[in-house]
């Protein structure tokens, strides 16, 4: 059965290829990205009939209302939801501007709250819909260089968990995508965003030594990911949480048997803190 899909940060890497694995599917897409441009050069070759081009800046709540009316007024429903876009800061923490953090988290968090404002409603109406909301390992275990965009992700992850408590009595899904390293453009200058001072404290944790060792040599791959997600959308009971790439589930195992093993050593101590019986 044919789906409509709404994807952010369709322009490139994962957004980009999953608007090509769900047109590959037979699907209909609305794909959405701040620049209509980067749009129509990402997506020249895809069957037009079946896709839709949105601007949709995040931080612009307005646009994310026209952009879900353009998806209503082409296809009549919204089937899939892919909350993709974002983008990463990276920095120490006390080398990151104030200024910096507000607008990692008014993309990353406020932003994608705005689309899922939008989008549910109508897939409440429907009685029917599946979310993906993009988080990243980095929502799941902190990495030095990178306090405030995991604090971005682990705040979409604790807002999509409890969101799918809410919207599972109405036939929507919602599974959080917690992507390793993706060969994408995510490292790269036109993408990732570093913090505007240095420390010198911190000069043998410099982010962009860390990360930039990373850069075209990740193990994910986008186009497949663009395909599992396909697969996890027609599933009838989609994970809440899915690991992509194996890097992610190596560190996810290992940092949640670390969680576990510190429960235990001081689970007497933990305990210690109720009432009295």
């Amino acid at each position: 059965m044919s789906q409509v899909w709404f994807i952010t940060g369709a322009g490139r890497g994962i957004g980009a290829h999953t608007v090509k694995a769900a047109l590959q599917a037979g699907h209909r897409v609305v794909a959405t990205a701040r620049s209509l441009e980067q749009l129509r050069s990402a997506h020249a070759d895809a069957p037009q009939e079946r896709l839709a081009l949105a601007a949709l800046d995040l931080t612009n709540p307005a646009q994310i209302d026209a952009a879900v009316g353009v998806a209503l007024e082409r296809f009549g429903r919204i089937d899939v939801l892919v909350n993709n876009a974002g983008y990463g800061l990276l920095g120490n923490f006390e080398e990151v501007q104030e200024e910096a953090i507000e607008r990692q988290f008014a993309t990353n968090v406020f932003g994608l709250m705005h689309v899922m404002r939008a989008v549910l409603p109508v897939m409440r109406r429907q009685r029917s819909g599946r979310v993906f909301n993009l988080s990243s390992i980095g929502g799941l275990i902190g990495f030095q260089g990178a306090s405030v965009y995991c604090a971005s992700k682990f705040a979409v992850e604790g807002l999509s968990a409890s969101i799918a408590m809410e919207v599972e009595r109405f036939g929507i899904t919602v599974t959080v995508v917690e992507p390793g390293f993706f060969r994408t453009d995510f490292l790269e200058p036109t993408s990732v965003s570093y913090a505007a001072a240095t420390i010198g404290d911190y000069a043998d944790g410099d982010a962009k030594d860390i990360y930039g060792a990373y850069n075209g040599r990740q193990l994910g791959d986008p186009a497949r990911l663009g395909t599992v997600l396909v697969e996890l959308a027609a599933m009838p009971s989609p994970p809440k949480q899915f690991l992509a790439g194996s890097d992610a589930v190596g560190m996810a195992t290992g940092s949640l048997q670390g969680r576990l093993d510190e429960i235990r050593a001081f689970e007497a101590l933990s305990k210690s803190t109720d009432h009295a019986a």
